[in-house]
């Protein structure tokens, strides 16, 4: 990062849950920062995470730094300048770590003083150093986790198809096997194991827990008539799923459509499921009126890659994970 005007930026540490004033702020922060560069700096599920009262603190550390910081004067007012979001592993590994600075306060010295400040609790800690996202990977991120001895790990496409732009195949599910919406109440369970068992080599998505699917559908975005389900006829047991989202317009941007999740669990692979389910979930959102849709997958995953190419959509921007060393 450029640190041009480098200033004194004192950096305090919270754990657990933030206090309401302080997660008020973060959530402004970060939707200044999605605002300027296009890309949200915060996953949503460390948004879940600051949101939760039952997430561990030994586990959810926050590091903020303000503007106007005069600890001699309470009143004062301050602005959240920055902030980093660290979710550690329970169980010893290296968790994950968001760094954001508002817009207003970028090449002042916050990014450098955050990752100090990081740097400094994991050697007093004995903690290992965290993976840390990138969302967007841009310039002043590139240098700056470089400078901290950072290098990228694992790229993270953002693809985006555009109405009129779509070539949307034909497709036709399997005998014994058909689509309808996830059933708030009933379906979560059965939805859980499914998701498992889809992503078992995936922890991020596999191990998603029934809090962490009650947080999701608590959302504004949540609509479980965009959550399809692929289940058997005989037994109603479910093959495989493509949960949709909308995220609302911002900025003087119209909204637009995700394809949020797609998932089949492994014996009912090879079926076509995950085109059908994926082709299905598109359509939802185009009915819906929305003309883009975005999406993300990982730029190792070849075969997705060329699901979604044929589909029609193209690479957008780019989320990077860093690791030390």
């Amino acid at each position: 990062m450029r640190d041009e005007r480098v200033m004194p930026w004192p950096v305090a540490l919270s754990k657990g849950t933030p206090e309401p004033e302080l997660l008020a702020s973060i959530r402004e922060l970060a939707a200044a920062a999605n605002d300027a560069d296009g890309n949200p700096p915060l996953s949503e599920q460390t948004l879940v995470d600051l949101r939760s009262p039952e997430t561990d603190p030994d586990t959810l550390l926050v590091f903020a730094t303000y503007a106007n910081d005069d600890s001699s004067d309470p009143s004062a007012t301050q602005a959240l300048a920055g902030v980093a979001v660290l979710v550690r592993d329970a169980v010893g590994g290296p968790g994950v770590l968001e760094l954001v600075v508002h817009p207003a306060f970028r090449s002042k010295g916050v990014g450098s003083a955050l990752a100090s400040a990081i740097r400094d609790y994991l050697q007093t800690s004995a903690a290992p150093a965290p993976q840390a996202w990138s969302h967007g990977n841009h310039e002043a991120a590139v240098e700056l986790a470089a400078r901290f001895g950072y290098r990228p790990v694992r790229e993270l496409l953002r693809l985006r198809l555009t109405r009129g732009d779509d070539n949307l195949p034909d497709t036709t599910l399997p005998d014994g096997v058909s689509v309808r919406a996830f059933r708030p109440g009933a379906d979560e369970d059965a939805w859980l194991a499914a998701n498992a068992a889809a992503f078992a080599h995936h922890p991020e998505q596999g191990g998603m827990t029934r809090a962490d699917l009650q947080a999701r559908m608590a959302e504004d975005w949540f609509d479980p008539e965009g959550f399809l389900l692929a289940v058997r006829d005989d037994d109603g047991a479910i093959l495989g799923f493509h949960w949709t989202k909308v995220h609302a317009g911002a900025g003087g941007h119209p909204p637009m459509g995700e394809v949020y999740v797609v998932g089949v669990v492994p014996e009912a692979q090879g079926l076509g499921l995950g085109k059908t389910l994926t082709v299905a979930g598109i359509r939802h959102l185009q009915d819906a009126g929305l003309r883009a849709i975005m999406l993300y997958v990982d730029a190792d995953n070849e075969p997705a890659m060329a699901l979604y190419r044929r589909l029609g959509f193209v690479r957008w921007d780019t989320d990077v994970m860093y690791a030390a060393g």
